[in-house]
């Protein structure tokens, strides 16, 4: 039973990334790295991704997406912000685990004679490597940074981020690994690595928050 619910929801939330992908074909997103990020979310939050893409993210037709710097007098950080900036994180985290988790599989990779120990490490390593990449190619065309500033402020402005996700992300890794077998040829594997990602991104919001208010990363939405 548990087999068959896994399926179900893996299906699902390919389905909602389809969904998304191909309307952003019709309507992509002002911000490039959106069109990546959106159906990443879909992966791990399923139908949820798919309602807050059409509610508040789908780009409007006179615009394409009004992503950009806020303006004029600072309001409130908005949680809707918070969650925008902490999607980046989360998109880098779900495209590098399914690649860092089925390379660990493949190789047969270990840390101490655990693959759990070689899935954290390489998970962090990768995630963080895209998640750098996502938030430059976010943060270096809305500041106009030379492509070496681009690269620090991203730096500075996805480590501190990354890591609040893999806490959450880790935290429930290692509760459900003692009750799953960590083989990513299992559909029961992949629904726990969609907990671990909804639980990663509830850790990452407070950490984000703090970023867009210290201003090292940018309010969108």
């Amino acid at each position: 039973m548990l087999s068959v619910v896994s399926w179900v929801s893996i299906a699902v939330a390919m389905a909602a990334a389809l969904v998304v992908a191909a309307d952003e074909v019709r309507r992509p997103q002002k911000m490039a790295i959106m069109n990546v990020v959106w159906p990443a979310t879909c992966l791990y939050f399923s139908v949820f991704g798919l309602w807050a893409y059409f509610a508040r993210g789908r780009a409007q037709p006179d615009s394409a997406g009004k992503m950009k710097m806020g303006e004029g007098t600072p309001k409130p950080i908005s949680l809707w912000q918070v969650a925008l900036a902490t999607s980046h994180c989360g998109a880098g985290c779900a495209l590098s685990d399914i690649v860092s988790e089925f390379g660990v599989f493949v190789l047969g990779l270990t840390i101490a004679g655990n693959a759990l120990y070689a899935s954290v490490v390489w998970d962090f390593v990768l995630a963080w490597a895209v998640g750098v990449l996502f938030q430059y190619l976010t943060i270096k065309p809305m500041r106009n940074l030379s492509p070496a500033a681009g690269l620090l402020a991203a730096m500075k402005a996805d480590t501190f981020s990354i890591a609040a996700f893999q806490v959450g992300m880790y935290g429930w890794m290692f509760v459900v690994h003692r009750f799953v077998d960590w083989k990513p040829d299992l559909a029961v594997f992949w629904l726990s690595m969609q907990g671990a990602m909804v639980l990663g991104f509830c850790t990452s919001l407070p950490m984000n928050w703090l970023l867009i208010r210290l201003g090292w990363k940018e309010r969108m939405g």
